[in-house]
């Protein structure tokens, strides 16, 4: 492997490490904080990329516009989701909260197919976007997935600085530790959970309209990297962002170089190295030791 395609390569998984985190962080809050088993999560992924497809058209290249109102719907969604479905699934035991969203997962699936069908479509990248640059001789980069990364960078960096430097952030952090102690404290932990639970919605579908251009559009897209963000959270160490983050860049390289150098096995590598943490850190590589 020349130096081109090394560097190629690394580009392509920390972008798909980072675009991961944007997945798996919503994810891990929905699941550290709230204690909901959510399989519904990769259904919000799908959403944000037939918004893009939906949207795209209407916005042209303003494409930050786009993303921009694209989170606005998903945080609004999320936010009315959890009061109709969520909410009930506190006090019920796992067993229900996997039926449930599960159930969830073939409503939006029958819904998708009944608003735009069954076809695979596409979303046009951005004309200020479009093109490639030069890396390493006749190796070419895409200026998009340049944008993707540095876009999911500082989503990343934004929501640290959120949960570490606010006061939102103390209380979830807080929530994520102890939910009573929180209740205890006088904070409404019902809007806590709907903060949080509309976060992650729209992070899920940010990710998906940041991947659809530079993927199809097609049904069932969210159940493909449903496990890869439960995966990523079980490394990572539930209810940790920075472990999501760790989690995914190391996810991201396993994939990306696994099917350059063992495509035959490339399929397992990721959950050769969950089971690899697991067996050192049961707990996940930032997670609360108990």
């Amino acid at each position: 492997m020349d130096l081109g395609t090394f560097l190629v390569q690394c580009l392509n998984a920390v972008q798909y490490g980072l675009l991961l985190f944007l997945l798996a962080s919503g994810l891990t809050l929905i699941f550290g904080i709230m204690g909901v088993i959510n399989l519904a999560h990769g259904s919000f992924y799908m959403l944000g990329a037939y918004m893009a497809f939906a949207l795209s058209p209407l916005f042209g290249d303003s494409f930050v516009v786009m993303l921009a109102a694209g989170v606005v719907l998903a945080a609004l969604f999320g936010y009315l989701l959890e009061w109709a479905f969520f909410s009930y699934l506190y006090q019920r035991d796992h067993l229900q909260q996997v039926l449930m969203t599960y159930g969830l997962i073939l409503v939006f699936e029958e819904l998708r197919s009944l608003v735009v069908g069954n076809d695979v479509h596409g979303v046009k990248v951005p004309a200020w976007l479009d093109g490639s640059f030069a890396l390493g001789g006749l190796m070419q980069y895409p200026w998009y997935r340049l944008f993707a990364s540095a876009a999911c960078v500082l989503l990343a960096a934004g929501l640290y600085a959120v949960v570490n430097r606010t006061r939102l952030g103390m209380m979830i952090r807080a929530g994520a530790s102890n939910r009573d102690m929180v209740r205890g404290l006088g904070i409404d932990i019902r809007r806590l959970y709907r903060i949080v639970f509309a976060a992650g919605v729209a992070l899920a579908a940010l990710a998906g309209m940041i991947a659809a251009p530079m993927s199809s559009v097609y049904p069932g897209m969210g159940e493909s990297v449903l496990i890869v963000c439960f995966v990523v959270v079980v490394i990572g160490g539930i209810g940790s962002i920075t472990g999501a983050l760790v989690a995914s860049l190391l996810v991201g390289f396993v994939d990306t170089f696994g099917k350059v150098f063992f495509a035959g096995l490339s399929g397992m590598g990721i959950y050769v190295l969950m089971a690899i943490v697991l067996v050192w850190r049961p707990e996940g590589l930032m997670g609360r030791r108990t």
